[in-house]
């Protein structure tokens, strides 16, 4: 059933997004109230893509639950990973070593990108803003908040261990140096996003020029950050690696960092002030990817450097798991422009990438759309550019998978 030739979950889902978008105090009961709506939608109408009905929802979900619990289970674990780090207090020592005005701030924010290269970017995202909140006297500016998850999302787009999205590329068979080159792009979008928002955030609050002297670096809380952050990489590489035909039977990453998580108890324990913000963080991402993986999406248009370049504005309001795998099915694309595209193209709103939502956890002023695009416009400026680099540059070169 359509209206105006446009599917009722379409029009479901995108009341869902713009309430999202002008309700940022109220996100996750907008968030549930979509996701509840589409489904009795779903129950009542139409059916789901597994049948109609409880049974058509019940296999729909046991499809799904991998990518829930994964997702679940990371965004609350990894805010607990981040309180760790930010109590630690080894943020207060990088103003010794980060140099004073806006190209500290650069600084920062290529580290984010390096360290998403190898780790997932939802840590790579809290622990950026764990910096930030150190360095900045907790006054981070929310165009330099969007440029944290920008360079999160830039740095895991060239790497099979960055992204999901780029491990579910791996896992279906795209050799890594296949991923590698969405590097040309992601750097470019990197220099052209970090340059803006390194001179916002100088102008709203200097990074601190003098860190306390005396400093009691807490080794057990960054033992337990390496601890959770080497297992999650562990286990990522193990199963891709050796199990590929089984990533998908068991959310390996989410469960390995929560059981990490629940081992260090004993030795350090966990600030339960995290518990509650990290759970509606959690809840709110899962509930905007069970209303996309609803979506009646049985195909994409055919793949192409304009399809790809689409996807990235696509995937910052719809979930870009699926549209990953909808990729993967369609076959042929460059897989280099299109994980830069689903990956860096998220960061275009706050809601857009498990790294936006994650880091919403931590500044509850980044859930608002229109302050994030109004000062985050650097972000969409650097996707097209970073985009037309890759493309201006090395071609539109599909690959079979």
């Amino acid at each position: 059933m359509t209206v105006a030739g446009i599917p009722v979950e379409y029009w479901l889902f995108a009341a869902t997004l713009l309430g999202i978008a002008l309700l940022h105090r109220h996100t996750l009961v907008v968030a549930l109230s979509g996701l509840g709506a589409i489904t009795v939608w779903k129950l009542l109408v139409t059916g789901f893509a597994a049948g109609p009905g409880f049974t058509g929802l019940g296999l729909h979900l046991a499809h799904e639950a991998v990518t829930f619990v994964n997702l679940f289970c990371l965004l609350t674990g990894f805010a607990f990973l981040a309180r760790h780090f930010e109590v630690s207090q080894l943020p207060l020592l990088l103003p010794r070593y980060l140099p004073d005005g806006p190209a500290g701030a650069g600084a920062l924010l290529a580290l984010v990108f390096v360290i998403s290269s190898f780790l997932d970017n939802i840590a790579a995202a809290l622990i950026g803003g764990a910096m930030a909140h150190s360095l900045f006297r907790a006054r981070v500016h929310v165009g330099y908040l969007a440029a944290i998850v920008a360079a999160a999302n830039a740095g895991g787009a060239g790497s099979v261990i960055g992204d999901t999205t780029t491990t579910m590329m791996w896992i279906a068979g795209v050799p890594p140096l296949d991923v590698f080159h969405a590097y040309v792009a992601a750097l470019t979008a990197f220099v052209v996003c970090a340059i803006p928002a390194s001179l916002q955030q100088h102008r709203h609050a200097p990074i601190i020029r003098d860190p306390p002297r005396r400093l009691h670096i807490d080794g057990a809380r960054l033992t337990i950050v390496a601890g959770i952050l080497g297992s999650a990489v562990a286990i990522n590489v193990l199963v891709n690696s050796r199990f590929p035909e089984h990533a998908g039977d068991f959310p390996f990453i989410g469960a390995t960092v929560i059981a990490t998580l629940l081992l260090s108890i004993p030795w350090r324990r966990p600030d339960p002030a995290v518990l509650v913000p990290g759970l509606r963080s959690s809840l709110f991402l899962v509930a905007l990817v069970a209303c996309a993986s609803m979506m009646p999406v049985e195909r994409l248009p055919a793949a192409s450097w304009q399809t790809a370049f689409g996807l990235g504005f696509v995937s910052a309001v719809f979930d870009n798991i699926p549209l990953t795998a909808l990729a993967l099915q369609q076959n042929g694309y460059d897989w280099g422009m299109l994980a830069f595209a689903v990956g860096f193209g998220g960061s275009m709103i706050w809601f857009g990438s498990s790294a936006g939502v994650a880091l919403s956890s931590l500044y509850a002023e980044a859930r608002s759309a229109g302050r994030w695009l109004r000062h985050g416009w650097h972000v969409p400026l650097a996707y097209v550019i970073g985009f037309l680099a890759l493309y201006l540059l090395l071609g539109w070169n599909p690959r079979p998978v």
